[in-house]
C-alpha cells in the first residue's frame, strides 16, 4: 500500500512538473519558435545578389530549424516597399527582412519622409555577409594602377566618366567618393541596371566603374576590362592579383555592401536570439562560406547587440557621406 502511495505521489509530481512546463510553454510561444513557415522578405528581384543571399540563407535555416523559410521578393521604391512591409508586419518572428546596406542605411538620407526607420522600426537579428567592390576601367585607358588613374583624373578634370546602375546606388556613391578623394571631378553616367553599364565599359564608351568581383572576373581574365584595386580590406580570391586600395596607396577608400536580417520592432527577444544563434552556426559552416565565396561575397556574422551598434554607425557614416557628396536619388 505504501509503495502504491509513493508511486502515486511520483506520478502526480511528474504530471505537475509537466503541467507547469506546458503552461510556461503556452505563455511563451517564442520558446518553440518557429512553429510554422517564416517569410524572408528581400528588396530585390529574383536572380540578383540579394535574392541569392536570401535563398542560400533560407535553405540553411529550413534545414536547421525544421520549418520552411520562404523568400518573398518585394521590389519597388528602391527597396523601400520591402522595408515598409516588414516594419508594418506583426512582431512575431514570422516575417523577416533581409536588408541590403544600400537600402537600409543609405535610403534614409536619399528619401525624405520614409514610412520606416532603420533603427526604431526593426529588431536587429544578425549580419550575414559582406560584398566587396572592385574598381575597373576600360582596357585602353592610359592608367594601369590606381595612382595612375588619380593622376590622369587630376590632369584632365571632368574628362573621366564613371558608370553606375542608377542615381543614389553604391556605385554612384563610390564614384563620387573616389572623385572627392583624388581631388578631381568626374562625370556620373547612370544606367538602369549594372548590365548595360558593364556593356558600355567593355565597349569603351565608359571609362570607369565600381562593381562586384563576380561581375567582372571573367572580363578581367580575358582582357576586356582592367581591374585596378579592390575597395575593401583584403584581396579577393576571384581576383587574387588585384591589390587593395590600401596597398595601392589609398587607405581611406573602401566600399563594401552588406546583408543583414532584421525583424519588426517588438519581436520577442527569445525568438530573435534563437534565430540569431542559428544564423551564426549556419554562417560558420564551410558549405555556406564556400558558396558565398563563389558568389563574390564573404560570410560575416554579428549578433543582435553587435548589429544594433553597427547599424547606428553605418547609418551615420552613409548619411554623412551622401550629404557631403551631394548625392541625390532619381
Amino acid at each position: 500500500m505504501a509503495g502504491s502511495t509513493r508511486r502515486g505521489v511520483m506520478v502526480l509530481g511528474v504530471l505537475a512538473v509537466g503541467g507547469r512546463a506546458l503552461a510556461q510553454d503556452s505563455r511563451n510561444p517564442e520558446s518553440r519558435y518557429p512553429e510554422r513557415s517564416v517569410t524572408l522578405v528581400v528588396p530585390a528581384a529574383p536572380g540578383g545578389g540579394g535574392d541569392f543571399t536570401a535563398r542560400l540563407l533560407g535553405e540553411a535555416l529550413t534545414r536547421s530549424l525544421g520549418q520552411p523559410f520562404v523568400v518573398e521578393n518585394r521590389v519597388g521604391g528602391s527597396g523601400n516597399v520591402a522595408s515598409a512591409a516588414v516594419a508594418r508586419a506583426a512582431p512575431d518572428g514570422y516575417t523577416l527582412l533581409l536588408a541590403y546596406s544600400g537600402t537600409h542605411v543609405a535610403n534614409p538620407a536619399l528619401f525624405p519622409n520614409l514610412a520606416w526607420d532603420p533603427v526604431r522600426s526593426f529588431a536587429p537579428v544578425a549580419l550575414v555577409l559582406r560584398a566587396p567592390h572592385v574598381i575597373v576601367v576600360r582596357k585602353d585607358l592610359p592608367a594601369r594602377t590606381l595612382g595612375e588613374l588619380a593622376e590622369y583624373a587630376r590632369r584632365s578634370p571632368g574628362r573621366l566618366n564613371y558608370a553606375s546602375s542608377g542615381a543614389g546606388t553604391i556605385q554612384h556613391i563610390g564614384g563620387e567618393q573616389f572623385a572627392r578623394l583624388v581631388g578631381a571631378p568626374m562625370v556620373h553616367v547612370p544606367y538602369r541596371g549594372a548590365g548595360p553599364a558593364m556593356n558600355d565599359l567593355v565597349a569603351g564608351n565608359i571609362d570607369l566603374m565600381i562593381t562586384t568581383p563576380p561581375a567582372v572576373a571573367g572580363l578581367v581574365r580575358d582582357g576586356s576590362v582592367r581591374a585596378l584595386a579592390m575597395a575593401g580590406p583584403v584581396r579577393h580570391p576571384l581576383l587574387p592579383d588585384v591589390p587593395t586600395t590600401a596597398e595601392a596607396g589609398f587607405p581611406g577608400f573602401e566600399l563594401e555592401a552588406w546583408f543583414a536580417v532584421y525583424a519588426p520592432a517588438g519581436t520577442p527577444q527569445p525568438a530573435v536570439e534563437r534565430l540569431s544563434a542559428t544564423i551564426g552556426r549556419v554562417v560558420a559552416t564551410p558549405e555556406f562560406r564556400r558558396r558565398c565565396e563563389e558568389s563574390g561575397t564573404y560570410a560575416a556574422y554579428m549578433d543582435p547587440a553587435e548589429l544594433a551598434a553597427f547599424t547606428v554607425s553605418e547609418l551615420a557614416r552613409w548619411s554623412g557621406l551622401i550629404q557631403r557628396l551631394g548625392i541625390q536619388a532619381e
